[in-house]
């Protein structure tokens, strides 16, 4: 469990000093009005647009598998906002990381803490069960004003931004524990305490059922939040945010715990995380990261790739 964010002069050397300049600028737009910086947003995310074009061809072929009823021209417009958004979603970290709590209040709007609340007075713990949505960073800093949890996290392979997410994670978190660490995150949630918790990626063949994921018949799905739940003695609650339209600022909405999960039948629990996984990206498709190869992994390894 990382509890602190551990710095060294390491971090000063002269090859990380072109990434230390671009923090100190992004620093700097984090004090213009939000509207401006999502404004800043939507240019680069049409810049990556025209530069990425692996990035975009993943995307636009998810966007083909998961909703092939969809016209053409639906499909290209969704993958243009999806790139704007996704060039706003720099922003959201960047304030996330470095917003004061009195900033983050000031442009927030949250639903459902009652649930929250009463499930850990009930002596169980919560596990947050969110989608890799675009500003994601930024609900769990709203979350950590009101209740701070213990986030679920991949450390980074570069030193100096490992330094920097965990700094600006432990800002709204008690403590992160890598990925992979089952046994910490069973111990947190005894505790009892809040975790975070995602299955809408591609994590590989390993511990992965296949199941449904919007059109797509057969999707690899893990199955870590049926065991967690279990080991953990907790209980499962959606998590949703977005970012407003009006791009001023976010709203959180934390549901109510499941009932009668997790289930004695870990595929039916998968194949219900993903109807509520399906029923929260459609509340806005556009600010959900479609650029991950999420069906990378093929039932049958023999199987040729869909990208």
């Amino acid at each position: 469990m990382v509890e602190q964010a551990q710095f060294s002069k390491a971090l000063l050397h002269p090859k990380h000093w072109g990434l230390w300049f671009g923090i100190g600028l992004g620093r700097l737009v984090s004090m213009l009005p939000l509207n401006w910086q999502m404004g800043l947003g939507k240019a680069i995310g049409r810049l990556i647009m025209k530069l990425a074009k692996g990035r975009v061809r993943t995307a636009k072929r998810n966007l083909e598998l998961c909703f092939p009823d969809a016209s053409l021209e639906e499909r290209e417009q969704l993958l243009k906002r999806n790139f704007e958004e996704t060039g706003c979603a720099i922003f959201d970290t960047i304030c996330a990381w470095w917003w004061s709590d009195q900033r983050v209040q000031a442009h927030m709007n949250i639903k459902g803490q009652k649930h929250v609340q009463s499930t850990l007075d009930n002596g169980q713990g919560v596990i947050l069960f969110a989608v890799h949505c675009l500003p994601l960073e930024m609900g769990a800093r709203i979350f950590g004003q009101f209740n701070p949890g213990v986030g679920v996290y991949r450390p980074h392979h570069n030193p100096v931004m490992e330094y920097l997410q965990v700094k600006g994670r432990l800002r709204s978190n008690k403590a992160l524990i890598p990925k992979k660490d089952m046994r910490q995150m069973v111990r947190s949630l005894r505790a009892p305490d809040v975790i975070w918790y995602t299955a809408d990626q591609d994590f590989g063949r390993s511990s992965a059922v296949f199941i449904p994921f919007f059109a797509v018949p057969e999707a690899a799905t893990i199955t870590g939040g049926t065991t967690l739940a279990k080991l953990g003695k907790a209980k499962v609650l959606p998590f949703f945010v977005q970012r407003n339209a009006d791009n001023k600022g976010y709203s959180i909405e934390i549901g109510a715990p499941l009932e009668n999960f997790p289930g004695e039948n870990e595929l039916a629990d998968a194949i219900r995380g993903n109807q509520i996984i399906e029923e929260q990206i459609k509340r806005n498709k556009a600010q959900y990261m479609w650029l991950h190869r999420r069906f990378k992994t093929r039932p049958n390894e023999d199987d040729p790739s869909v990208y």
